[in-house]
This record gives structure tokens, C-alpha cells and sequence, in this order.
């Protein structure tokens, strides 16, 4: 009996180690998809049309954890590198927003704005200049991009007015701001009305009687302004694209939300010194990034707004010629 109980004895040894080898293949096999695909890799980088790798580990993992929970279920996530040259002269704008789909297995590198900051004469200057961003934070009124985990919302349409495209020729400014909704420092994008939207507006705005229009007022007069794309610009904190790529991006996001992740958070601002990743010609240009909390920040905006009241609103002129 001992003696054929040692073949059972080496056959239930060996079966477990099957089991268990099952187990760690099985393992393998269920987190292989949060690896990232050999296609994908192929993009990173830090040249131009390629994401960085923090950048794209960060936006990844925070797209599959709204899909495990069930938040998202579009196809595509987004993710923004702040710290790359939004401006790269010559009219070429640096491509630093991605959309990725990894179920096509597609990669896009387009260009969007950064948050300009404000520089408050006097109080204290956060400015951003047009090619790299110096300052973040998440301030009200700031006009700051913040880093940080964001997703789609709402999609709203509002009118802007009207604009001339030939002699008597008019167009009408029709512009849609995706809602973002953000975590941790960057958790009051909605009170800062944070989004995305097509880089355009009117300026010099004045009224102009077109009695036909939905859009007149009780006078029959509608609002006229001259077109600007400044999709080469700074932003007030928000996403601004292109009117083309906006175009796109919304109908993407419209009904159907999903993820963006922008980089530099303030931890990775805070450890530049160290070496945490930034993009070096604009590292070379600001000197030093900085963050500013909404702590510190807010009391100096609210102050500077206490010393310098706005003007009372005007009603807009009356537009001169035809």
C-alpha cells in the first residue's frame, strides 16, 4: 500500500503545479491588456507628434479605470502634454493633444492651446507666453491650465454673433464647450468653467439691424464682431483646438463621454529639479515651471479686483457702414 501510494502521492504534486501554472497564464493573459500595445508604443516619444511615456502611462490607466467602473464606454481617450511649445513659428503649431482609439489602433497628434494666466500690475504676474507655459494652477479667474485627471461632460451650443464673409455677405458664430469635469486639484473645473471649444471669437463687437433673425432683439438689431482664429494662441484655462479638429473632437465626445488626462500635475512641477519629464526646449525657455494653488492665488486675484472694480457694462454701438 505504501508503495503505490507514492505514484498517487507524485500525481497529486504534479497536478496542483498544473493548476497553478494555469493560474499564473490565466494572470498573464487577463492583465496582458493593460500593457501597452506594440503599435501604440511605437508613438512614444518625445519628438514631435509623439507622446511621452508618463504622459501616456497616466492617461491610459485612468481611461481603464472609467471603463472598469463604467463610466466610459467610448472607444477613444484624450490626453494633453502642457509642457511641450504650443507655437513652433513659421505658422506651425506644435502638436501636444492626443486622441487615442486603441480598438482601430489609431494615434492623433493635434495642436491646442494653453491657459495665457493674467499678469495683475501691481499684485502679481503669472503669465504665459504664447510658445510655453510657465505657469499652472486652478485658481478661479486664474486663467491657468491645471494638470490633473479629467472626463467630458455636457456639450453646450451658444450663439456669438454674426461676421462678415463678403460684401454683405454674413455667417453666424455658432460655438459648442464640452464641460470637463475633473479630480483632486483639478476638481473645480466646473466652477471654473473649464472645457474645450474651437479656437475662434469675435471682437470689436457692435449691433447691426437684422429684423430677420432668430437671433435679434426686441429692436431687430443682432451683435457683429470680426472673426479671430486664435487656435495659435493661449486659452483662458480651457482645451482650445482648431476649428477644424474641434469639429471632430466634439462629435466624438457629444452624448458619449470619455477621459483626458493633461500633464504637468504640480507634483511633477515640484520635481523638475529632480529630473521629472518636461519638454526641454520649453524647460530651457520658462527656466522654471511653477505651480500656484487656488490657496494662495485666489486671495491675490480677489484683492486686485477689490483695488481695481471693473467698469460698469456699456451697451454696444451701433456698427458703422452698410
Amino acid at each position: 500500500m505504501r508503495l503505490r501510494s507514492v505514484p498517487l502521492a507524485i500525481a497529486s504534486i504534479l497536478g496542483l503545479a498544473v493548476v497553478a501554472i494555469a493560474l499564473t497564464l490565466s494572470a498573464r493573459s487577463f492583465a496582458a491588456p493593460s500593457a501597452v500595445p506594440a503599435w501604440l508604443q511605437a508613438h512614444v516619444g518625445v519628438g514631435e507628434g509623439q507622446i511621452a511615456q508618463v504622459v501616456l502611462d497616466r492617461a491610459r490607466a485612468l481611461y481603464l479605470k472609467k471603463v472598469s467602473q463604467g463610466a466610459v464606454r467610448n472607444p477613444c481617450y484624450f490626453a494633453m502634454d502642457a509642457t511641450r511649445p504650443g507655437d513652433l513659428g513659421n505658422s506651425v503649431l506644435g502638436r501636444r493633444y492626443y486622441v487615442i482609439c486603441e480598438a482601430s489602433q489609431s494615434f492623433r497628434a493635434i495642436s491646442s492651446g494653453h491657459g495665457g494666466g493674467r499678469n495683475l500690475k501691481g499684485v502679481v504676474d503669472f503669465s504665459n507666453g504664447k510658445r510655453c507655459a510657465k505657469n499652472f494652477g486652478n485658481a478661479l479667474d486664474s486663467s491657468l491650465t491645471a494638470g490633473g485627471a479629467y472626463m467630458t461632460s455636457e456639450a453646450k451650443t451658444s450663439f456669438k454673433g454674426y461676421y462678415r464673409t463678403g460684401a454683405k455677405q454674413d455667417a453666424v458664430l455658432l460655438r459648442t464647450f464640452i464641460q470637463f469635469d475633473g479630480e483632486g486639484e483639478a476638481g473645480n473645473a466646473r466652477q471654473r468653467v473649464i472645457g474645450g471649444h474651437a479656437a475662434r471669437l469675435l471682437k470689436g463687437m457692435c449691433l447691426r439691424k437684422k429684423t430677420n433673425s432668430s437671433y435679434a432683439d426686441h429692436d431687430g438689431f443682432v451683435p457683429y464682431g470680426k472673426l479671430v482664429d486664435y487656435a495659435g494662441g493661449r486659452s483662458n484655462g480651457c482645451t482650445s483646438w482648431s476649428p477644424a479638429d474641434a469639429e471632430q473632437m466634439i462629435s466624438m465626445v457629444k452624448n458619449n463621454p470619455t477621459t483626458l488626462y493633461i500633464y504637468p500635475e504640480s507634483r511633477d512641477i515640484a520635481a523638475t529639479k529632480s529630473g521629472a519629464y518636461w519638454n526641454a526646449s520649453c524647460l530651457k525657455e520658462i527656466g522654471a515651471p511653477k505651480f500656484w494653488p487656488r490657496k494662495t492665488l485666489e486671495p491675490m486675484i480677489a484683492r486686485y479686483k477689490n483695488d481695481h472694480p471693473a467698469p460698469p457694462p456699456q451697451p454696444l454701438p451701433i456698427c458703422k457702414g452698410p
